[in-house]
């Protein structure tokens, strides 16, 4: 491990390990820490944002830059002699999106860490994405939201569903259990440091409220690891299990799709729903995870019924609600918008955000950085189907603008017909289909 490699050397090792793990998904790997050198951790720390906030040290990835060369050195030598011990994260919590007053743990990891993480990430990618199922989108290159979302519809334009299985697990990411998935991991790994230092980052704890909490679960969101050890998790306890185990026992056909912990089943018959989610449960539990009762719901969701007059009913998937409309034809087909909590939710940050700043930067400054943050709901929202809920978003967020920035003293800024001067000078994003779910609209 420490040898000095290029940087393009390690990568080489890595796309071989992907390879072979492709074209031989027993393969098991035996050394894996020669991977961790003075240049692969360099790359490590180019690809890691200087702007997130800082861990327990309160090191910065500019004072970690002053020594690099210096500071990747004596980690590779501490890692080399088993020295190398993880910090507790820092936890912070953030508001749920489209949840008011419900908030989720975030991990904030020492920057040194974070460098090793993402190796460790590397590493882990390399071996088991290729192995991963399709129905597994979350966190994986070459795939996005917008990639789960388009083969969703595909699926639903142009498959039999009667009942799509709604499916919501409570806390997956803080209830892995961390001696299960480790013996997950031992499936495949056989470098017994490289699983000492897995442990490790499992048992650095958690310091919330000035307290150092260590458990036997749970992976830190936040963490570059915790994306990768989720899916590998997901992959044992769900995926593979629906396709090998629950479809070939099936009547009709089945398909899934989940992003992280975001998963949808769609099933050609109610029948079949009923059984799958009621086999559910006893499979979650088995690994220590549990389903949510209250919002795992199935939902009766038959084009073939909506067009014979029954009424269906909607689901959320990634920020989207699924429903049934008419077609310029006068059928029913598949369409989707914004969900609602979504939309309030975020109409409630830009309100936040607008009283916050109206004070402190020059109006040409707030008006850039709102453009920009509309831009960045466009690009996500401006699918087929949903201009309409992303122009009324944009339409909200401008009214809301206008009453803060009127707000800025004791005298009015803006008349509405000076503020729609100042629109058309300085316009607002273009409201857009960025991602079409199916050839022409």
């Amino acid at each position: 491990m420490g040898t000095i490699e290029p940087q393009h050397k390690t990568r080489t090792k890595l796309t071989e390990i992907a390879w072979s793990s492709a074209h031989n998904p027993q393969q098991v790997y035996h050394s894996l820490m020669h991977l961790y050198n003075v240049e692969s951790l360099r790359g490590c720390f180019d690809q890691l944002d200087g702007k997130k906030a800082v861990g327990t040290d309160r090191v910065t990835k500019t004072q970690y830059g002053e020594k690099l060369q210096e500071n990747l050195e004596d980690l590779i030598a501490r890692m080399k002699r088993m020295a190398y011990r993880p910090a507790p994260v820092k936890e912070v919590l953030i508001p749920k999106e489209g949840k008011p007053g419900v908030t989720r743990p975030l991990g904030i990891c020492n920057f040194e860490d974070k460098i090793v993480q993402k190796k460790t990430q590397e590493i882990l990618e390399s071996i088991y994405d290729p192995i991963f199922l399709p129905c597994s989108y979350g966190f994986r290159p070459g795939k996005s939201c917008h990639t789960a979302i388009k083969d969703l519809y595909d699926h639903l334009y142009n498959e039999k569903v009667e009942t799509v299985i709604d499916v919501d697990l409570a806390n997956f990411f803080g209830t892995i259990d961390h001696k299960i998935l480790e013996n997950m991991l031992r499936m495949k790994i056989k470098d017994p440091k490289f699983l000492r230092y897995i442990n490790r980052m499992f048992k650095a704890g958690v310091l919330s409220h000035g307290e150092l909490n260590i458990s036997e679960e749970g992976v830190a969101q936040g963490s570059c690891c915790s994306p990768i050890l989720a899916n590998i998790f997901a992959h044992h306890v769900i995926d593979k299990w629906l396709e090998e185990t629950v479809d070939p026992l099936m009547a009709g056909k089945i398909r899934s799709f989940r992003y992280a912990d975001d998963l949808v089943i769609c099933c050609q018959y109610s029948k079949d729903a009923i059984r799958i989610k009621n086999a559910l449960n006893k499979r979650l539990a088995k690994y220590k995870l549990k389903l949510n009762e209250e919002k795992t719901r199935m939902v009766n969701f038959s084009r073939r019924r909506a067009n014979d007059g029954i009424k269906q009913e909607t689901f959320d998937f990634l920020g989207f609600t699924f429903y049934f409309g008419k077609s310029r034809s006068g059928r029913y087909t598949v369409k989707l918008k914004t969900n609602g909590k979504r939309f309030r939710a975020k109409l409630k940050r830009v309100n936040e955000w607008a009283r916050k700043v109206r004070n402190k930067l020059a109006l040409k400054e707030i008006w850039g950085i709102f453009c920009s943050k509309l831009r960045g709901h466009v690009q996500y929202y401006g699918v087929s189907f949903n201009t309409n809920r992303v122009s009324e978003f944009l339409h909200q967020a401008k009214r809301i603008m206008f009453k803060w920035l009127n707000r800025c003293s004791q005298r009015k800024s803006f008349n509405w017909k000076q503020f729609t001067l100042f629109v058309n000078k300085f316009p607002l994003p273009v409201v857009k289909v960025h991602h079409k779910l199916f050839g022409t609209i």
